[in-house]
């Protein structure tokens, strides 16, 4: 009886170890929240992929807790501007930050 309730605590303590080890904190995301972000990033991809006046290889998505960055690089204000609002659409997203540069 004694070794079953040792191995019970064994048991727990690892249970509890790996809960702690998922969870999320101010700078690092549980597992829950990064399989969110990586449904809203591939999104946000096909978003800026299906924009026919949006170059999709030269622009840059990630995400981490909803909100998105985009980066690289655009030959026009109004294509960043354009990268923006077709990502705020997606749900999930939060905010964007855009830090898309002009050629």
């Amino acid at each position: 009886m004694k070794k079953l309730n040792s191995l019970y605590l064994v048991l727990i303590a690892a249970v509890v170890l790996t809960l702690a080890g998922c969870a999320a904190t101010a700078k690092k995301e549980g597992t829950g929240g990064y399989i969110d972000d990586s449904v809203i990033t591939t999104k946000a991809k096909a978003a800026i992929f299906n924009e026919p006046t949006l170059k999709s290889a030269e622009i840059n998505v990630e995400t981490f807790k909803g909100v998105v960055q985009l980066s690289g690089f655009v030959s026009s204000k109004e294509s960043a501007n354009k990268a923006v609002e077709v990502v705020k659409t997606i749900g999930g997203v939060k905010s964007v930050k855009n830090d898309i540069r002009l050629k």
